[in-house]
C-alpha cells in the first residue's frame, strides 16, 4: 500500500485553514500584516468562543476557532477581517465596547467588500452598509442602538465582540506600528498592479520588478559607503517572497555560508529601509556575531547583537529604521552585545517574545558554520574581516564622516587574532599573585664561588610571610559527562600556571552528585588524584558553599570552577572564574571570567 504523503495526512479543515493563510501571506496587501500578526489554533489557546470565527487581540495574536469547518476562501475573509481591524488601528479603550466594535465591523466589511476578497460564511449579513467613518457610526450606535440588520457582522460570534485586550501585553501594543505595516501593504498593491500595467510582472504578485529598491540600495553602497560595499557586493540578494515564507523570513535574514541575503519582496520596505536592513544583516557576518556566540542562547544572542547594531547604524544614519521587525533602544548605546546579553538573560521569557527581522522565535543568521560549497570556513572568516577592515580603512580615508567607536573598536579587534584560553587564564593569574619580593639572606647560604670558597654569599629567598594565603579553590566537577580533554587541558593549566606564579598549596573539592573535600593539595599532585566518578548530575553549590565557609580558606581567596556547564545555578559571592568548553551553555548568568577551552 502506498503512503500517504504529509499534505494527504492533514484533515480537511485543517487543509482549508492552511490554504487561506497561505493566500494571505502571499496577498501583497496583507503580506505586511501577516508577518507581524501570530495565528493562534490550539485548543488550550485559543480565546475564540465556541459561536465565534476568530477574534484579535492588540498585541497582533489572531485566536481562530480550533475545529470549525470552512472553506479556505471563507478562513481568508474572516482572518482578512482580524487584520483590518489592526491595520485600521480600531483598538481604542472606547467606553461602550459593543458599540465601537459594532462600528469598526462595519469600516472592515466594507472594505473586504469592495476588495471582493474571500467570502463571508453563510450566516454573515449581507444588505447594505452605511458610508460613514467608525467614529460618527459609535456616536450614532451610542445614541439610536445598534441596527439588527448590522448586529452581525462580527467574527467574534454571539457575544459580537471580536477585538479583544490582552491582559499584560507590552510587545506589538503600538498602533501605529500596525497602521504603518497596513500602509506598507498598499504601496505593495499600488506597486505590483503598476509593474503588472507595465509588463513587468505577469501577474498581481508581490514578486520583485526588474530594479527592485533592494538591488537600488545595494548598488548605492557599492558606489557611495565604502565600509560596508565589499561585503554587500560578496551576497547574492534574493528577492523571492515563496522562499522567504518557507524559511519563516518576516523581513530579512543572512546566510555566510552560502552568501546570501534574503529580502522579503512583500513587506513594502522603502529603498531607504533596504539600505539599513542590508546594513545590518552583513554587519552581523563582518563582525562574526555567529560565530561568537560560545554558548549562549543563540535566539537571545541574535537579539543582544540587533540592539547593538541597530544602535550603531541609527547613530550612523544608514538609512532609516524599517517600519517592522526592528529592535532599537537608546538607553543601550555604547553597550557591547555580550553586556547586553547578560542583562537580557535576567528575564529570558520577557526578551523571548521580541523578534528578530526574521521573526518570533527565529535567528536571522542562518546556516552552520562549514557548509555552502564556498570554502572552508577559516577562508570565508577572513574573507568578511578583511573586507570590513579594508572598508573601514577607505571609509576613513576618504573622510565619509565619523563612525561609533564601539563599530571601530570591534571591526579593528576582528584583524587581531584571537587570544587562547590559556593566555587569557595565565593573566588571571597575573591579577591575583603577584610575584614575590625577595631579599638576599644568610640563612641559606648559595653555593660559593670557586675562586673564594672561603667567603659565604647571601642567596635569594621570599620575605618571611610572603606565602601565607597565596592560594585559591578549586571547584572540579568530576561527573561522567566531564570530558577527559577538558579536564587534563584545564588540570594542566592550572597546574603549570600555580608553578610559576609561586602558589604553594591549592584547595580542591570534587562535585558530581556528591561533595568530595580533598583538602589542600599540590598543584602538580591535582591531575594525578583526579576521578570521574559519574553519578548522575553535577551538583557545584555545595562545593562553593564549603569553600566560602572553610575556616582554613582566605577570606578574599578566588575560587576557579571547571565544569561542562551541565550542573546546578552557581551563587558565588566572591571573586571567582569559571573553565569550560568552548560550545557550553551555562545555565546561570556568570559574573567572572569565563575562560572557553577550544
Amino acid at each position: 500500500m502506498a503512503q500517504k504523503s504529509d499534505k494527504e495526512k492533514i484533515d480537511p479543515a485543517t487543509r482549508s485553514y492552511l490554504e487561506g493563510v497561505g493566500f494571505l501571506k502571499k496577498h501583497p496587501l496583507f503580506l505586511p500584516l501577516m508577518a507581524r500578526a501570530e495565528l493562534v489554533r490550539q485548543k488550550d489557546r485559543s480565546l475564540c468562543p465556541a459561536s465565534g470565527w476568530a477574534v484579535v487581540t492588540n498585541n497582533g495574536a489572531i485566536h481562530v476557532h480550533p475545529t470549525r469547518r470552512a472553506e479556505a476562501a471563507e478562513w481568508v475573509y474572516v482572518i482578512g477581517h482580524c487584520l483590518l481591524h489592526l491595520g485600521f488601528g480600531h483598538f481604542k479603550q472606547e467606553r461602550r465596547a459593543l458599540e465601537w466594535n459594532a462600528a469598526c465591523d462595519v469600516a472592515v466589511t466594507r472594505f473586504l467588500r469592495e476588495m471582493k476578497l474571500g467570502r463571508a460564511p453563510d450566516d454573515f449579513i449581507s444588505g447594505d452598509l452605511p458610508g460613514t467613518d467608525e467614529v460618527r457610526l459609535y456616536d450614532l450606535f451610542c445614541s439610536e442602538g445598534i441596527p439588527k440588520e448590522l448586529a452581525g457582522l462580527s467574527v467574534g460570534g454571539d457575544e459580537r465582540l471580536d477585538l479583544f485586550y490582552a491582559q499584560n501585553a507590552r510587545y506589538g501594543t503600538n498602533p501605529k506600528e500596525w497602521q504603518a505595516s497596513f500602509a506598507a501593504g498598499l504601496r505593495n498593491a499600488v506597486t505590483s498592479a503598476i509593474d503588472v500595467a507595465a509588463g513587468r510582472l505577469p501577474s498581481f504578485t508581490a514578486e520583485k520588478p526588474l530594479t527592485s529598491k533592494a538591488q537600488r540600495a545595494r548598488s548605492w553602497f557599492m558606489s557611495s559607503y565604502p565600509l560596508l560595499g565589499g561585503m554587500i557586493a560578496a551576497f547574492e540578494i534574493v528577492e523571492d517572497s515563496e522562499i522567504c515564507q518557507r524559511e519563516g523570513i518576516s523581513v530579512a535574514a543572512v546566510n555566510a555560508y552560502t552568501k546570501d541575503l534574503y529580502i522579503n519582496p512583500g513587506i513594502g520596505l522603502t529603498e531607504s529601509e533596504c539600505r539599513f536592513v542590508m546594513a545590518h544583516e552583513v554587519l552581523h557576518v563582518g563582525l562574526a556575531h555567529q560565530e561568537r556566540c560560545d554558548g549562549r542562547d543563540a535566539y537571545l544572542w541574535n537579539v543582544a547583537c540587533d540592539f547593538v547594531v541597530n544602535g550603531w547604524l541609527v547613530e550612523m544614519g544608514v538609512g532609516t529604521l524599517p517600519h517592522i521587525g526592528v529592535l532599537y533602544d537608546p538607553e543601550l548605546k555604547g553597550l557591547s552585545a555580550e553586556t547586553v546579553y547578560d542583562r537580557m538573560v535576567t528575564d529570558m521569557r520577557k526578551f523571548r517574545k521580541l523578534a528578530t527581522m526574521r521573526g518570533v522565535g527565529l535567528g536571522e543568521m542562518m546556516g552552520e558554520p562549514g557548509c555552502g560549497g564556498h570554502g572552508k570556513t577559516e577562508d570565508l572568516d577572513g574573507f568578511y574581516r578583511n573586507a570590513l577592515s579594508r572598508g573601514l580603512e577607505y571609509h576613513i580615508a576618504d573622510g565619509r564622516g565619523l563612525l561609533p567607536a564601539g563599530l571601530v573598536e570591534a571591526i579593528r579587534a576582528l584583524s587581531q587574532p584571537a587570544v587562547p584560553w590559556d593566555v587569557e587564564l595565565a593573566r588571571w593569574f597575573d591579577e591575583w599573585f603577584e610575584p614575590i619580593e625577595k631579599v638576599r639572606s644568610y640563612a641559606r647560604p648559595s653555593r660559593r664561588q670557586g675562586s673564594t670558597p672561603d667567603i659565604p654569599r647571601p642567596s635569594w629567598v621570599a620575605r618571611e610571610g610572603a606565602l601565607d594565603g597565596r592560594t585559591f579553590g578549586v571547584v572540579l566537577d568530576t561527573s561522567g559527562s566531564m570530558d577527559r580533554v577538558l579536564l587534563a587541558k584545564a588540570l594542566g593549566a592550572i597546574a603549570s600556571y600555580s608553578l610559576t606564579h609561586e602558589v604553594p598549596m591549592v584547595r580542591v573539592v570534587f562535585c558530581d552528585a556528591a561533595t568530595y573535600d580533598q583538602g589542600y593539595m599540590s598543584p602538580d599532585a591535582i591531575g594525578g588524584r583526579v576521578q570521574v566518578k559519574g553519578r548522575g548530575g553535577t551538583v557545584l553549590q555545595p562545593g562553593v558553599d564549603l569553600l566560602e565557609k572553610a575556616e582554613d580558606f582566605p577570606k578574599d581567596g578566588p575560587l576557579m570552577v571547571i565544569t561542562d556547564g551541565f550542573c546546578d545555578k552557581l551563587n558565588i559571592r566572591r571573586e571567582h572564574c569559571l573553565v569550560v568548553p568552548k560550545a557550553a551553555r551555562l545555565p546561570f548568568t556568570p559574573r567572572g571570567p569565563v575562560f572557553r577551552v577550544a
